[in-house]
């Protein structure tokens, strides 16, 4: 027993070190994301993590928290004897922890099943990412066809070349999109034209830049597919598109309205241009931008079905993964299409990036440090409901902030539902639960906002204006974000207590 308690302590220790080790190698930028976290996954698949050779009759998870709980590593012999011995129980906890999170029964594989998946179904959330490469397939093909080129034109020519009212229009239109495409490719497809709409105006883009930046990671907090870590809580808590927009993009409304107030108030007396300048505006063609208006037409419609599909999935018992691939496919199959071409433009990197992350966490469960890390927030147990969902929002904002909130989502849902699946005050009340996964959403989403390597759509921004000459080093970054991240945050949590006084009380 010495020799096996012995074992365990050292799978921990490995697994905590590939696990930290990893993250500090992802902020501190000096390898690429994808590579760190690849590099991390491999590890805990090498030395953690047992792949369908081990015999392991319960999924990952499940075999841990039974195992850690005795001190056992699951992958030997004593370890599979008392798993054998407490299957029965093991299952029951699973059961009731799956439905404490996703608020309804879920079913439990069978164990044969599971043992024949391969490594990577077992730890890869793939409903994440073929949601993510599917909605890249159709923002692809739309960009293409100059759509969002078009858009941001014609803003700028409806505010009749006003720096204030361009900007306000601008960062509406990319909140909006992004509550719909990647916060990436909305900044990849509005700022170059931005760059050409400040240039005709005389005035500084980086003022503009970081106001779309804002805008669209809060934009896309109002959707499931708005914003990655969305997609990841949604995922794990069992929340579709209509949750999100039902419960979040109301509110979010009010925040981009308050923020378009606050850009007026301070940029309004800052920003002069020439009746010029305001003519050369007003002369640029934005149906020019168009080059493909079949493929426009055909793309749209599948679009406009394809978020309709997200509307109703939940409904109809579909996985948005499922939703979007079907869109994707419609539109290769009516779209005139360089077929290899547009699988070449999905950002393979990011989806490599989401599935290293996924067996990551999964190694960190499994060696035991999550169960440890949840202990922490243990010591909040008996707090009332509102300060603990406040406490988790604030400490989760900050975090974003400093790790990247994908990074930083990845791991903390999976604290979070075994705090909801542990507290009574959680795992008791739905409301109370679907409260505590609607601030971390808020936060993780908001708090990106802070730094610039809080949110993948910083470092675009940030990329795209040192091409264009324009520096915007890591403190000029906080001087934007740290001020809006603030304002949101206390927005959100005065949401937030709202919700709770008026839900979970009555």
């Amino acid at each position: 027993m010495r020799h096996i308690m012995e074992y365990s302590t050292l799978i921990f220790w490995i697994g905590t070190v590939v696990f930290v080790g990893t993250y500090v190698l992802i902020a501190s930028e000096k390898v690429h994301k994808t590579v760190a976290a690849l590099l991390g996954a491999m590890l805990m698949l090498l030395v953690i993590l047992p792949g369908p050779g081990h015999s392991s009759a319960e999924p990952a998870p499940a075999a841990e928290s039974v195992a850690a709980e005795n001190g056992i590593p699951a992958e030997t012999d004593a370890g599979r004897a008392l798993l054998q011995e407490e299957r029965a129980d093991a299952l029951a906890q699973t059961e009731q922890a799956m439905s404490a999170v996703t608020g309804r029964k879920a079913m439990v594989r069978n164990a044969e099943l599971y043992d024949k998946l391969d490594t990577f179904s077992r730890y890869s959330n793939f409903d994440v990412v073929f949601t993510l490469a599917g909605m890249m397939l159709l923002v692809n093909l739309l960009s293409g066809t100059g759509l969002f080129q078009y858009v941001a034109i014609r803003c700028a020519k409806v505010a009749r070349g006003l720096p204030i009212r361009t900007m306000i229009l601008l960062v509406l239109a990319t909140a909006f999109l992004s509550a719909f495409l990647d916060n990436v490719t909305t900044i990849l497809l509005v700022a170059p034209v931005t760059l050409l709409v400040c240039n005709e105006l005389g005035v500084p883009p980086i003022p503009f830049l970081m106001a779309e930046t804002m805008a669209s990671n809060i934009g896309g907090t109002a959707t499931l597919i708005g914003d990655p870590p969305n997609l990841i809580i949604g995922s794990i808590a069992g929340l579709n598109f209509a949750d999100f927009l039902i419960n979040l993009a109301p509110f979010i409304i009010v925040v981009m309205a308050i923020y378009c107030i606050c850009l007026w108030v301070y940029y309004s007396k800052r920003m002069h241009v020439t009746v010029e300048k305001r003519a050369l505006i007003m002369e640029l063609d934005e149906r020019a931008a168009i080059t493909d208006w079949s493929n426009l037409r055909r793309g749209g419609i599948v679009m406009v079905l394809t978020i309709f599909g997200f509307l109703v999935h939940g409904a109809l018992g579909l996985q948005p993964c499922v939703v979007a691939m079907a869109g994707a496919t419609l539109a290769l199959l009516i779209c005139k299409v360089d077929v290899d071409h547009a699988l070449e433009k999905i950002e393979w990197s990011t989806l490599f990036f989401f599935m290293a992350l996924f067996i990551l966490v999964c190694g960190a469960e499994y060696c035991g440090l999550m169960e440890k890390i949840g202990g922490l927030m243990s010591l909040m147990d008996g707090w009332p409901v509102p300060v603990v969902v406040l406490v988790i929002m604030w400490v989760s904002a900050l975090a974003a902030a400093v790790m990247n909130n994908v990074s930083f989502t990845a791991a903390m849902v999976t604290v979070v539902a075994a705090f909801i699946s542990s507290t009574p005050a959680f795992n008791h009340s739905m409301e109370c639960r679907n409260l505590l996964w609607w601030g971390l959403a808020l936060a993780v989403c908001l708090g990106g906002n802070a730094s610039l390597v809080g949110a993948a759509a910083n470092l675009v921004t940030v990329g795209i204006a040192e091409k264009n000459g324009h520096q915007v080093g890591f403190m000029d970054f906080l001087k934007y974000g740290v001020p809006v991240t603030l304002g949101s945050m206390v927005l959100a949590s005065a949401y937030i207590l709202a919700r709770y006084y008026v839900t979970c009380t009555a």
